[in-house]
């Protein structure tokens, strides 16, 4: 069965007013589909976009579509913050790994899904590549499937399979999918990570997301053994040790031989290594941010970040005070994992001071502020200055433990809070 091929403008006349439209998200965002859409705002009203985070500039924050358009975001991305802020679209506090079911249970029905796809194979599959997460829910769950199908997606093997009968409507592209290219670490971050690397056992199995402090922790495995990966997030710091053998998924429980993820965003080069890759498996986020699958893996080592974390160990991720920065994401699906492992080991690692300077370690989370992570499920928190083990401390015992890894130039000043805090008994 070939594809139903069409043009953008005739693909998109499936979406109609009222409608709830999933966007596929990360690096396939379906720009030529977002713009053929708002190319037709015309004839639309009160048309609803769900996704997690999506890249590059979105059509419908446009002004004067406000009330054509709505964004309800599942995950917050840099490129959607300023819409939301000024009131243009909403936030959805939930897990990762929940998502699938509020298609699939029809709390969120998907009317229209648009997708980017490989093109099919000789059997009429196409792939989801590097984004299967929460789009193969949204597939399977919506009235009307759309997608530009894309040669630069790379054919992942997994769970990310669409057949040409299950498309009502593609549209061929060909232009390059959003990379992210790795920027020199600083000496913050080389800290940071050689001291989550020491936390970081043989035969352990890693969780970790994008970002310089993943790519330091990676940087400073290439002494380790026998290594696996469980993780939401794939990204170009896993591929050297991948190639190099200390990444083998040799001891893993769930999946063993397989890097198992549910997205990847990252170079050229990641995309490449990806492509019809079968060591790979490319997972929905039911399945790779599920508790009891995480906790079956031995050592499982998550390693997440913060915004700010306050002297009782509760953990900020995803506000500045009131203001949206990201999402709830997958932090606590592995923390709790990690926690629930045999050896596991949750880690929250953050540099000790904002880039101007003010402490990441607070005597209280700032007003408005949403707790991520609570105290009872925080464990290692590491920073440049060292690392605070939590499990089974007193409120007391976690401040000290707080206060002797933040910056040098805060220690008075948490001190002085905590003495207040305790009434003195300190």
């Amino acid at each position: 069965m070939p594809l139903n091929l069409t043009t953008a403008a005739e693909a998109v006349s499936f979406v109609q007013p009222s409608n709830r439209v999933f966007v596929h998200g990360v690096a396939l965002t379906p720009h030529v589909l977002l713009n053929a859409m708002t190319d037709q705002a015309d004839r639309l009203e009160n048309v609803e976009l769900v996704h997690i985070h999506t890249e590059g500039p979105l059509p419908y924050h446009k002004p004067e579509l406000k009330d054509k358009f709505h964004s309800n975001a599942l995950f917050v991305g840099a490129n959607h913050r300023k819409f939301l802020a000024e009131g243009y679209g909403d936030y959805i506090p939930v897990f990762l790994s929940d998502i699938p079911l509020l298609f699939r249970r029809n709390i969120l029905p998907i009317d229209v899904a648009f997708v980017m796809v490989a093109p099919p194979d000789e059997h009429g599959y196409c792939s989801l590549g590097t984004s299967v997460d929460i789009s193969l829910a949204a597939v399977q769950c919506a009235r009307y499937v759309v997608a530009e199908v894309n040669p630069h997606v790379p054919r992942t093997h997994g769970d990310g399979f669409i057949h040409v009968s299950q498309i009502h409507a593609a549209v061929e592209v060909d232009y390059p999918i959003h990379e992210a290219r790795p920027e020199p670490l600083t000496e913050t971050e080389i800290a940071i990570g050689r001291n989550v690397a020491g936390l970081v056992e043989d035969g352990a199995t890693l969780q970790m997301g994008i970002g310089g402090i993943p790519n330091a922790v990676l940087a400073e495995l290439t002494g380790h053994k026998n290594l696996g990966v469980h993780t939401e997030m794939f990204s170009d710091g896993l591929i050297d040790l991948i190639e190099g053998g200390v990444v083998n998924n040799s001891r893993k429980v769930v999946l063993p031989g397989k890097t198992v993820s549910c997205f990847a965003m990252g170079s050229r080069r990641l995309y490449d290594f990806m492509h019809r890759n079968p060591s790979i498996a490319m997972k929905e986020t039911s399945y790779t941010n599920d508790t009891s699958i995480i906790r079956r893996n031995p050592k499982v080592t998550a390693i997440n970040s913060a915004l700010e974390i306050d002297l009782t160990g509760q953990v900020c991720a995803d506000t500045i005070g009131t203001f949206q920065f990201s999402g709830v994401g997958g932090q606590m699906d592995f923390i709790r994992g990690a926690a629930l492992s045999e050896g596991g080991k949750p880690i929250i690692a953050l540099p000790s001071v904002t880039s101007r300077g003010d402490s990441k370690i607070v005597p209280m989370l700032k007003p408005g502020a949403a707790v991520t992570t609570t105290r009872a499920h925080v464990r290692f928190v590491v920073t440049e200055y060292g690392i605070a083990d939590l499990f089974g401390k007193t409120l007391k015992q976690r401040a000290h433990a707080l206060i002797g890894i933040a910056h040098p130039n805060h220690r008075e000043l948490l001190e002085k809070e905590a003495s207040v805090r305790f009434n003195g008994y300190w």
